[in-house]
């Protein structure tokens, strides 16, 4: 096999209770990329469709992914990416993600599959270092791993797949405002109490309970953020409407994907998702600014090959 093309999707991180270590793949928002070996020795990304990205191996998150498992799997052949963007760059659903895994993913199976999907991680990892300051694994576990994922550490690699509740969907609203992730970080307290730690540490861990019980109504309960929305939410138009609405609609939680200005609403079935769906467009479409709404099952499989 000298080509593939993958679909490589979104994702949800940070999960209200889980910053940095929660993450849930997405179904039917995505980018596409096609990663073939060549003759000529080197790496190249030939094309980007979509964004208005670098096309610098060393300034492109793919790119830096793309080196790290060379480096790792030395290859007298080359590698040419191309990228066709149809997630939105500082979006908040894992852009910078699904780049840095799509590629990582591709050479690997061009490579005969010598790494675990979790053994990948790492790769992708370099990646994201570039998009947001830091080496985080919380969108690029799900992406290559699938369903939703538990990052336990980062040094070494320590990624708990979870289970999904089969009902549990997904509503996510993307304000079409560019929020960068490295911006968003930077206004996050450096020190938290004690009272604010424990009160998160016991939501985390009911919520991992709650997705292997399907018990949604501890999932409900516990999906809450003491720490980083106070803070972050700031920067999100409308926010506390939207989730007052979300939750009286019925989802079981509400807050920010990622580092925003996405935002998610996680519901039990489909049903409840599009009552979600409308309550939040009755309040953010009045904005006058440009939005998409998604209504998702959480993706079990991750990156899907679409052709080789």
């Amino acid at each position: 096999m000298d080509q593939v093309k993958i679909f490589t999707p979104a994702s949800v991180a940070n999960v209200s209770c889980g910053f940095d270590v929660l993450g849930f793949c997405l179904e039917p928002v995505g980018d596409e990329m096609v990663i073939r070996k060549v003759e000529s020795s080197g790496l190249k990304i030939t094309k980007i469709v979509g964004e208005s990205l670098p096309l610098d191996v060393k300034k492109n998150v793919a790119g830096l992914a793309a080196e790290a498992i060379l480096k790792a799997h030395p290859q007298k052949a080359g590698f040419e990416i191309e990228i066709y963007k149809n997630i939105k760059a500082g979006s908040g659903i894992g852009s910078s993600a699904a780049s840095a895994a799509g590629a990582v993913f591709g050479i690997n199976e061009l490579l005969g599959k010598p790494f675990t999907a979790h053994e990948l991680i790492a790769f992708a990892m370099e990646g994201e270092a570039l998009a947001s300051g830091s080496a985080h694994a919380d969108n690029v576990a799900p992406v290559l791993m699938g369903g939703i994922t538990l990052v336990r550490s980062i040094n070494p690699i320590d990624v708990i797949q979870l289970p999904t509740p089969k009902e549990l969907t997904a509503v996510i609203l993307h304000p079409k405002i560019e929020l960068k992730t490295m911006h968003a970080r930077e206004i996050i307290k450096k020190n938290v109490t004690m009272e604010k730690a424990i009160q998160q540490w016991g939501n985390l861990g009911a919520f991992v309970s709650a997705l292997f019980n399907e018990d949604y109504g501890l999932m409900s309960r516990s999906l809450k953020d003491e720490i980083i929305e106070p803070v972050r939410s700031l920067l999100i138009p409308e926010f506390d409407s939207l989730k007052k609405a979300s939750i009286s609609a019925g989802a079981l939680g509400f807050g920010i994907s990622g580092s925003g200005p996405s935002v998610y609403a996680l519901t039990k079935g489909m049903k409840t998702a599009q009552k979600v769906s409308k309550a939040i467009d009755e309040i953010i479409s009045p904005i006058g600014i440009d939005f998409e709404i998604h209504l998702s099952n959480i993706n079990d499989q991750g990156i899907k090959i679409l052709s080789n």
